[in-house]
């Protein structure tokens, strides 16, 4: 019985060439996915605002103010209103004075188109100085 012992020069080819094909491949797919998630990256910048230690500036006598309900209806003062009647009732509230201040109140679960919309349709009215009332001197969280 004999043992047969192949040695490197028996026929075998060894290739000492890199294929790069898969390397470019791989490098141009993680080339494709930072340039579509660098911009998503960008906008959401972490910042721990400072709470402001000024009084709130005093309310007039008679304040005008719009409210815009959990269910997204819309009161002026005590009295609910339809979205389209918003202009006509704001002028007849404000008797014609554009450059009184509306106070805008929100409920927390309005979303933020919602209030915007309110806004525009505000500005459309020819109202713009607007402030956007909350609770004073309350943690976020804590109930009344």
């Amino acid at each position: 019985m004999a043992i047969r012992i192949r040695h490197s020069s028996d026929d075998l080819h060894e290739a000492h060439e890199i294929n790069v094909t898969p390397f470019i491949d791989v490098m141009l797919v993680l080339l494709i996915i930072f340039m579509v998630t660098a911009p998503l990256t960008t906008v959401n910048v972490p910042v721990d605002l400072p709470s402001s230690i000024e009084k709130p500036t005093p309310r007039p006598d008679d304040p005008l103010f719009l409210t815009i309900k959990a269910d997204h209806g819309l009161a002026l003062g005590e009295e609910d209103i339809a979205p389209d009647a918003l202009a006509g009732a704001m002028e007849k509230a404000s008797k014609g004075n554009k450059d009184e201040r509306i106070f805008l109140r929100a409920d927390k679960t309005v979303d933020y188109g919602t209030l915007m919309g309110v806004m525009d349709k505000l500005r459309a009215a020819g109202f713009l100085k607007v402030a956007l009332v909350n609770l004073q001197g309350q943690e976020e969280g804590a109930e009344q």
